[in-house]
């Protein structure tokens, strides 16, 4: 079979028909996405620009961005937290305190395999890691912030903070 190009060497056109069929842009349905949403509606989907609405957007008060951890990544990190100083071992016990790391991690999540027996001091944790923590000679406690003390006036003694104009 002959390419178009050598079977059409010497056309004036190409193939084009006459001269005035391939001016402008009229002759490709318009220029730039002209047309996206109509005549070259498949064109742009295929190309993953379709028109209209899609999906939906999650309210805020659902969405969460809490630092969690993996049961199998806090067993393969212990003894470098430990090197570090980040953690501390007595006996076989691990004990870490993940709410004080230099990046506090608010919740440790049940995925992975555990092998060592750890003290884990968090704010949340899940019921899965909590059962496989414990299976492994573990324990897990709950990590309550200290609160520290501040020198507050009793309401009676304070001035308002609005004059009054007499």
């Amino acid at each position: 079979m002959k390419k178009n190009v050598t079977k059409f060497r010497g056309s004036r056109t190409c193939g084009g028909g006459t001269h005035k069929n391939r001016r402008g842009g009229g002759s490709r349905g318009g220029r730039g996405n002209a047309g996206g949403c109509k005549h070259h509606f498949v064109r742009n989907y295929m190309n993953g620009m379709a028109y209209g609405k899609h999906g939906f957007k999650r309210p805020q008060k659902v969405l969460s961005n809490k630092p969690i951890v993996n049961v199998g990544e806090l067993d393969e990190l212990a003894e470098q937290l430990v090197q570090y100083g980040e953690a501390h071992k007595q006996g076989d016990i691990y004990h870490i305190n993940l709410a004080e790391l230099e990046y506090p991690i608010v919740k440790v999540l049940g995925n992975g395999r555990i092998t060592k027996p750890m003290a884990i001091t968090v704010s949340e944790c899940s019921a899965r890691a909590r059962s496989k923590i414990e299976e492994a000679g573990g324990s897990i406690e709950k990590y309550i912030p200290s609160v520290k003390e501040v020198d507050i006036e009793p309401e009676e003694n304070r001035e308002p903070d609005v004059e009054e104009d007499i």
